[in-house]
């Protein structure tokens, strides 16, 4: 036995040393991107000269033709151009400049990665930064043209450019041919091919609804606007209704489509139409019996032709359900492209699948329940093998740390893959707030006197997590670390542990996430949470925390699944971050929540809400400063911890991982002034 521990032993060394000297050896792909830039802007300058009529300015939103967070290599336009590789920002070219505006999450990531002789970064959250619309309308003349592919902007994205340009008699117009994607094919760098992989259905046991009970949910809504149809556009909103599940977008289980709901039948633009035995057996067996498929790219083409012929029914006007995030193209096909009959009147609202899929059912609920403790045991596993490699003196980059995690993932029951792109930052990388260890170039080695961030989170069959955990890998942090820690800490819990009213707005919670370090003059960049799909997005709307409002945000209510994620981030230093996934329950006096005992009301009748905690790995008690508590917070830290002991240790010891076990029974040991 010894022997073979060894050979272990030694196995594993090698192979983390040869996984370095491969990462160092590689190219750097940033680097590359950064140093191609002005060549790409050169080009692109030379496409917009050649249109007629001539495009003053061109603007390169991150986004697919579906409104993603997340996009495919194929929509990847605005990384292209500009090297920043963030998930959110929006490009404008001109002859003579090149902006990019983004959030605060970004702003070391952009300075880092861009070449900043040829970008310029606007700070869209600063007070004094000019909106696109704004800057544009300040730095444009009078007959100026303004470009834009409109698959890739909402028409709530569209307007108010419009209306700002013309205000100054300048114009936005669409340009059909993605200007990005003719540059990259001059340049021999074409887009890669889009993703259509296969089609998987989840069964109900899962889903707790068939997709025949939602389409007929969805036909009660149509017949109360009294809507002939109902045109899907978001991935996640068909691949919820359908009860089907893809991988064409990394970590997100989607697949590009549209859904068109009528009175009698569904078309699903998908592939190249033909869809499969599995699928139409799938969605038969679950109700839904007249299901027609169409290819992928006959979508604006089958929306005209649609418009059409309702205008040309002869039985009156005819109303077309789109969401206000399907983009301006589809909105433009749906209307008609033709002179109609009859008009086609529009209703452009939040898409009522959004607002189903935000409250989740009972087996839905259980399923997130269910699948944090899977998440839990992988990732008290993960931090204790750290512990110990980083202990017995052995380095350990960020991407070995991040694939680690992945394995004790793996072992986990209807484990799908990771819900995004692991965030592992030691020491000043985890102050970039999406920063994410790239496998290319030098490794970071995650350093003993460090502060580690590990913002990580898993597909499950049953749900999707994401959690968040800062830990200083020798135990010993600063004091400065060790109270900016304790007041990230004091924000979650008081989160964690609010009372509201039913109904009320993400945004109202805010401020108590940012309570302990604003009183000290601290504050974090970003928002405080959001929303969690079932087996689906990691961040869904239309709900979140946050000091900006989510416009369609129909208020809190039981049965939605959020994020609680304060933050501090010191630049070139550390950063902090606590993530924990929230159920919104209900409260009354006999509840099993901390401030139930108290309540004297119930707000007049709206109700009383709170939050019960969904993730299971404890924080890490040497970073606490109890001293800066109060009693009800240690209480509450205590509580906790005790919960995940409770939860995770039968089945640590069921599965005979007694390492695991002990680790964990020395990180709950409750806390105490001093």
């Amino acid at each position: 036995m010894l022997a073979v521990a060894l050979i272990v032993i030694l196995t594993v060394k090698c192979s983390l040393t040869e996984g370095a000297l491969a990462s160092n050896s590689s190219i750097d792909r940033k680097d590359r991107n950064r140093e191609m830039s002005l060549q790409r802007l050169q080009a692109l300058r030379a496409l917009m000269s050649s249109q007629r009529p001539v495009l003053a300015a061109y603007i390169i939103p991150t986004a697919d033709a579906h409104n993603s967070e997340y996009i495919d290599a194929a929509d990847a336009r605005r990384e292209w151009i500009s090297a920043f590789t963030g998930s959110a920002g929006t490009a404008v070219v001109t002859s003579s400049q090149a902006l990019v505006w983004t959030d605060g999450r970004y702003y070391t990531q952009f300075e880092r990665e861009v070449d900043l002789s040829a970008w310029t970064l606007m700070k869209q959250t600063l007070p004094d930064t000019p909106t696109l619309e704004k800057w544009l309308a300040s730095n444009l003349k009078d007959g100026d043209v303004v470009g834009v592919d409109p698959q890739t902007m909402t028409r709530d994205e569209w307007t108010p450019i419009q209306t700002a340009l013309k205000k100054i008699s300048a114009q936005l117009v669409p340009i059909s041919n993605n200007l990005v994607d003719d540059v990259r094919i001059e340049l021999g760098d074409p887009a890669p091919k889009r993703s259509h992989n296969e089609l998987a259905p989840l069964h109900v046991r899962y889903t707790g609804r068939t997709a025949g009970e939602k389409i007929a949910e969805l036909r009660r809504k149509m017949a109360e606007k009294k809507a002939s149809a109902l045109v899907l556009t978001a991935l996640d909103d068909i691949a919820y209704t359908l009860n089907l599940r893809g991988s064409d977008i990394e970590y997100n289980p989607v697949f590009f489509s549209y859904l068109i709901v009528m009175e009698t039948n569904v078309v699903l633009y998908w592939g190249d139409g033909q869809l499969p035995p599995s699928v139409t057996d799938h969605l038969r067996e679950e109700g839904v019996d007249s299901v027609e498929g169409k290819p992928y790219g006959d979508i604006l083409e089958g929306l005209k032709e649609m418009a059409r012929e309702l205008s040309e029914s002869g039985d009156g006007r005819h109303v077309i359900w789109l969401s206000n995030d399907a983009n301006e193209a589809i909105h433009r096909a749906a209307s008609g492209s033709d002179v109609l009959k009859r008009p086609i009147d529009l209703i452009s609202e939040v898409s009522p699948v959004k607002l189903a899929k935000l409250v989740k059912n009972e087996i839905e609920l259980q399923g997130f329940r269910n699948c944090h403790i899977k998440d839990g045991i992988a990732v008290v596993r993960f931090f204790r093998w750290l512990h110990d490699q980083i202990d017995g003196g052995e380095q350990i980059t960020e991407v070995q740390a991040s694939d680690k995690l992945l394995e004790f993932r793996r072992d986990e029951k209807d484990f799908m893959g990771p819900s995004f792109g692991t965030i592992a930052g030691s020491g000043a990388n985890g102050a970039i707030i999406h920063y994410s260890p790239d496998r290319e170039g030098q490794q970071t080695v995650i350093e003993r006197d460090h502060m580690f961030l590990l913002d990580s989170g898993g597909q499950y069959r049953d749900g999707t997590t994401d959690i968040t955990r800062t830990r200083h890998m020798s135990g010993n942090p600063t004091a400065e670390q060790r109270d900016a820690f304790t007041r990230v800490l004091k924000g979650q819990i008081m989160i964690g542990s609010a009372l509201f009213p039913k109904g009320v707005k993400g945004n109202v919670l805010d401020s108590f996430a940012r309570h302990a370090l604003w009183e000290v003059g601290l504050d974090y960049g970003h928002g405080t949470g959001h929303g969690v799909g079932h087996y689906l997005n990691v961040h869904e709307g239309p709900s979140g925390v946050s000091w900006r409002p989510y416009p369609d945000d129909p208020g809190l209510n039981v049965g939605q699944i959020l994020s609680n994620e304060p933050g501090f981030y010191k630049v070139g230093e550390y950063g902090i971050r606590h993530e924990d996934l929230i159920e919104i329950v209900a409260v009354d006096k006999g509840s099993d929540h901390p401030k139930a005992k108290n309540l004297r009301g119930d707000y007049d009748g709206r109700g009383v809400l709170g939050f019960s905690t969904l993730t299971l790995v404890p924080n890490q008690r040497e970073c606490i400063d109890a001293e800066i508590m109060t009693d009800f917070e240690i209480s509450y830290v205590n509580a906790y911890h005790r919960r995940v002991l409770d939860t995770l240790s039968p089945i640590l010891k069921e599965r005979g991982l007694l390492k695991d076990l002990e680790w964990l029974e020395g990180q709950c040991i409750p806390i105490t002034r001093k």
